[in-house]
């Protein structure tokens, strides 16, 4: 599988994924949920900042790579963690973790993919596990085991899904997982031929039935079943007291991923987690939820020497830099990177990958930033406010960046 040439940024990928996919696939990729007032909030935050680029700075050279828990990668970039991908494309999850390999950026993979953590282990030998986690501890204790076995060292554990949120747009299009075989969702996969031979039917040749393979220890169940339950079960009950137990117990690294409140950063970093993702779940959960643009400043002043990754809403190299700018250590991809995969397969989520790296590295000339660990507010101002006051106000949001680089 290959991904078209013309494909110039994120916006042609996500409309050659349109194309590709059945309608009801497409929109679980691309929706948000209620009235998607989150999604939508997540790329308008972008749109408030402008940049102050300097001028007459060498730049000839550039270095985009960064540091994350003693590893260096090639560019400031990861893939979130994204259920069902296999949906997407044939054995999508191995395909995003070859893909994040190559290039040289890590990978996380959802506790909602259908292959075997172990073998997408194999495909990329750094990748991270995301676990959906309910609050038992027989539960979550023979995952651990599992998951440290296969040979993985960094930990995040999604906290913003308690429960499931209200997907209406999937539900119009007849979407719901465990897969329900609707006439909408058959007769949406017949129109899209490429993707009945090339996914549905190769998938079933080859490896059968798609199951949920890492919720827990064990194998769950086929994603097309009857609605009984509810894999997310358990979730609800969660709270800060099961990730200090889990800590006690996790030999790796640890982070939360969904954290959107000062409180919630200081307290992480209290319990001695080595992370958290800035994230409202690109929109997905909580409709209405602040924006992780919005929330970033403060969360960065308050939460000294944790790692801070930010998702939700990144479809340029820009919104890259921004959030670079306002503190993030990395910038994670979700909805980007699936689009390149059900554009491409493996060479479509390449694609993605290499397109937002060269926007990154054009745009960090452009700015007269040399390396990408410099990057500071002194390269943002505020597009409603004159840019003396846009300073000043992040100025006051993050003390511990010297008055001098204003």
């Amino acid at each position: 599988m290959w991904c078209r040439p013309s494909a110039l940024s994120i916006a042609d990928l996500q409309r050659a994924a349109q194309r590709r996919l059945p309608p009801s696939i497409y929109g679980y990729v691309h929706g948000g949920s209620e009235d998607q007032t989150a999604m939508r909030a997540n790329r308008e935050a972008f749109s408030r900042w402008r940049f102050l680029p300097r001028p007459l700075v060498n730049v000839s050279q550039r270095q985009l790579g960064v540091t994350l828990f003693g590893r260096q990668y090639n560019a400031p970039l990861g893939i979130s963690p994204m259920g069902v991908a296999g949906l997407c494309a044939f054995e999508g999850d191995v395909a995003l973790a070859r893909a994040s390999y190559e290039a040289g950026i890590p990978f996380v993979l959802s506790a909602a993919s259908t292959t075997p953590l172990e073998k997408v282990a194999q495909a990329n030998p750094d990748m991270w596990y995301q676990g959906y986690l309910p609050a038992d501890k027989h539960v979550i204790e023979p995952l651990l085991r599992r998951v440290w076995n296969a040979g993985v060292k960094v930990l995040v554990v999604t906290v913003d899904v308690p429960i499931a949120s209200a997907r209406e747009n999937e539900l119009r299009n007849g979407f719901s997982i465990p897969l329900k075989l609707s006439p909408r969702l058959i007769c949406g996969g017949m129109i899209r031929p490429r993707w009945l031979m090339s996914t549905f039917a190769q998938t079933l040749l080859k490896r059968g039935m798609p199951h949920f393979e890492n919720f827990t220890a064990q194998r769950g169940g086929p994603i097309i079943a009857a609605a009984k339950g509810d894999h997310r079960a358990g979730r609800a009950a969660m709270t800060w007291n099961d990730i200090a137990w889990i800590r006690d117990r996790w030999p790796g690294t640890l982070l939360v991923k969904g954290i959107l409140r000062v409180q919630d950063a200081q307290h992480a970093h209290a319990l001695g987690l080595d992370g958290i993702f800035v994230s409202n779940h690109g929109g997905r959960q909580l409709d209405g939820a602040v924006a992780p643009l919005d929330a970033l400043p403060e969360i960065v002043a308050a939460a000294s020497g944790l790692t801070v990754l930010l998702d939700s809403g990144v479809r340029r190299g820009t919104d890259v830099l921004k959030a670079m700018a306002l503190g993030a250590d990395a910038v994670f991809i979700g909805r980007a990177a699936m689009y390149g995969l059900a554009a491409g397969g493996q060479s479509g989520v390449a694609q993605a990958l290499a397109l937002l790296t060269r926007e990154i590295d054009v745009d960090l000339a452009l700015l007269g930033c040399p390396d990408i660990a410099d990057l500071s507010p002194a390269y943002l101002s505020r597009a409603d406010l004159p840019v003396s006051a846009g300073l000043n106000q992040l100025n006051a949001l993050m003390p511990a960046v010297p008055a001098a680089v204003f």
